[in-house]
């Protein structure tokens, strides 16, 4: 029994970082990414992560953009909507 719990703590250490780590932002990532877009002359909506990229939802010249940042800020992907 001790080694099934033993089992049990090892699996739960190795994803519980996986699963914290999740598709969560911080403030000061939000924060960057916002100022970063604002620059380029986009108006921030939301900002989330996505599949461990910085996702974007802004609007540029009255259109809607869904944009994908690597950590550096730099638009990797862009989807007008």
């Amino acid at each position: 029994m001790k080694s099934l719990s033993l089992l049990a703590a090892a699996f739960l250490a190795v994803a519980a970082p996986a699963f914290a780590s999740g598709d969560k932002i911080d403030d000061a990532t939000r924060d960057k990414a916002t100022a970063a877009m604002t620059a380029q002359g986009y108006e921030v909506r939301k900002v989330d992560m996505e599949d461990g990229m910085i996702e974007v939802y802004a609007v540029k010249d009255g259109k809607t953009f869904e944009l994908y940042l690597d950590a550096d800020m730099n638009i990797v992907k862009s989807n007008n909507e």
